[in-house]
């Protein structure tokens, strides 16, 4: 079943995310991550989905949606933090969660849904592709924060 996260799941959520990245920034406390995710929840453009597997979380990814004055003033959809839990990863989970990702996205009214990926291995190229995903359709450019001078 893959549905909208429950406010009440954000722990289930962060216990997945351990699996996203060999390693992260640490998280602040307790209280601002669940103001955080309060905030989140209540935003209409931002949508967590989980599926749920057995009453399970075994993949997730989220939806920011957009406003835009371009193309018919129609969205656009981003797609981050795509994970499958390890255990689960080759069973269709995370193909079913962008598949979903993009129906929301297109009754949304979205023109376009974009999706990044640090991952540089072809099984990952391949998997975005299957999802309907085309890895020439547009160059991404990312830049990042300095760190404080050494």
């Amino acid at each position: 079943m893959i549905r909208e996260l429950k406010t009440s799941e954000l722990a289930i959520l962060l216990d997945l995310y351990l699996h996203l990245h060999e390693s992260d920034d640490p998280l602040p406390s307790t209280d601002d991550v669940e103001r955080l995710w309060n905030t989140i929840q209540e935003n209409k453009g931002l949508k967590y989905l989980g599926y749920f597997y057995r009453d399970k979380l075994v993949s997730s990814c989220n939806l920011s949606i957009i406003p835009n004055l371009t193309r018919g003033c129609r969205p656009y959809c981003v797609i981050e933090n795509v994970v499958t839990h390890p255990q689960f990863r080759r069973m269709g989970f995370g193909k079913a969660i962008l598949s979903q990702a993009l129906k929301e996205s297109w009754a949304a009214g979205c023109y376009k849904v974009m999706l990044l990926t640090g991952r540089r291995d072809e099984g990952t190229y391949k998997f975005y592709e299957s999802a309907g995903f085309d890895i020439n359709a547009k160059q991404a450019f990312v830049v990042k924060p300095k760190k404080d001078a050494e």
